[in-house]
């Protein structure tokens, strides 16, 4: 079970929101390079960055906090990115400046044929992010839910190549109130790719309750604010899910 710290970019900051919202913001690092360097000291053996004022423009806003992580850990763990990534050009910059994978979310539901040309060209670097609320697909930063279901999505992108899926529940996100155990190995149980649990991250607890199904198929959870407030001791969880796993 992979632990993996985000680090959420805001105005070239490290902070954390309150389910999505750009107004509810803790700032928690004024360098997010040495942010990275912590997370990849205590033990972290992949990153998830997100460009908040990306996902909101639509476009990158934090390229150079990013490339300053990717200096610092880039050679040494696999780097996750997600935030206003809506073209090819954005993806062969990201991966040919050392980010390991992107993550598309919006974008992959609302123009379905970037996502396929981006599988199409990317093989292997593509994570779809799908974030829902009672099973139903959101976008757009989670304000705007879909008709969508998320097994039937998921199943379609893991068809097109996608790496693996995120799944964050986003009545639970920023809120410590639980990882959604019983969504995610649904999710899980209907795809051959793996799945990355996220939202609502609330302590060990969590831990040991995804560790106890990991074998349904999911490789690893997102630590947002528990880490942050101290909630979860990462170094701790990370050693508690390898010795689970025997």
């Amino acid at each position: 079970m992979l632990l993996i710290p985000a680090i959420d970019l805001k105005d070239g900051h490290c902070v954390r929101l309150v389910q999505g919202d750009m107004d509810q913001s803790t700032t928690f690092g004024e360098d997010p390079a040495a942010m990275a360097r912590k997370w990849v000291d205590l033990g972290a053996r992949r990153l998830h960055l997100v460009d908040l004022n990306g996902a909101f423009a639509g476009a990158p806003k934090n390229y150079a906090a990013i490339k300053a992580i990717l200096k610092e850990v880039g050679d040494e763990v696999p780097v996750q990115l997600g935030g206003g990534i809506r073209d090819l050009d954005t993806i062969e910059k990201y991966i040919d400046g050392g980010l390991r994978y992107v993550i598309i979310g919006t974008a992959a539901v609302k123009n379905p044929g970037f996502l396929r040309d981006a599988c199409s060209a990317f093989g292997g670097h593509i994570i779809v992010g799908l974030d829902a609320k009672d099973g139903k697909v959101a976008t757009d930063g989670w304000s705007k839910l879909t008709g969508h279901e998320v097994v039937d999505l998921a199943k379609k992108f893991e068809d097109w190549g996608v790496e693996s899926i995120i799944y964050t529940d986003i009545g639970r996100d920023g809120m410590l109130t639980g990882i959604n155990i019983e969504a995610t190995v649904k999710l899980a149980q209907a795809l051959t790719i793996p799945v990355i649990a996220s939202g609502g991250l609330s302590g060990m607890n969590d831990i040991e309750k995804l560790c106890a199904v990991q074998d349904e198929g999911i490789e690893g959870v997102i630590c947002g604010r528990a880490i942050y407030t101290g909630a979860l001791d990462f170094a701790a969880a990370q050693a508690r899910a390898d010795a689970l796993r025997g």
